[in-house]
């Protein structure tokens, strides 16, 4: 991942997930769960379209397939490490993304509610931006509620 602003000569341009999560769990008390869901997928998407365009993949339409490989570059072990993205798929009229170790189900007990609604919205704006077409997207499987993966849906609106 090119690091074209390194703004912190010493410490570089990670955090911890403990920092992240804190600031996701103060949101949501100061917005409630609906409220936070809203602003951290929305802010996820912004950061997902910003995402493809820095790594010149926005439009590129790439077949649904390589999605997976793509993004995960960016934000897998080699890219930003907000989570590994493991699959990508079409299921009838869904495209699939299919992803492990999510910054939001880090740390979290097991039958926990917790969406992971940062990453949802940014593997959501970048599939938007690299497809260059609108979808709504779902979380429909978590590893927290006993799924194989945190597993994204997007419906071509």
């Amino acid at each position: 991942m090119p690091h074209s602003h390194n703004i912190r000569p010493e410490l570089g341009d990670y955090n911890s997930v403990v920092c992240f999560k804190a600031v996701i769990t103060g949101v949501e008390d100061t917005l409630g769960p609906d409220g936070a869901a809203v602003v951290f997928t929305r802010a996820g998407k912004v950061r997902g379209h910003a995402l493809a365009n820095e790594l010149g993949v926005a439009g590129s339409n790439v077949p649904v397939e390589k999605l997976a490989e793509i993004l995960n570059s960016a934000v897998g072990v080699d890219g930003t490490r907000l989570c590994a993205v493991t699959k990508s798929y079409q299921e009838g009229d869904k495209l699939v993304i299919e992803t492990q170790e999510t910054v939001c189900s880090a740390g979290e007990p097991q039958g926990s509610d917790r969406n992971c609604t940062f990453t949802l919205g940014a593997v959501w704006g970048a599939v938007e931006a690299i497809t260059g077409k609108t979808y709504l997207g779902e979380q429909t499987e978590s590893v927290l509620r006993g799924g194989s993966c945190d597993r994204f849906e997007f419906s071509e609106l």
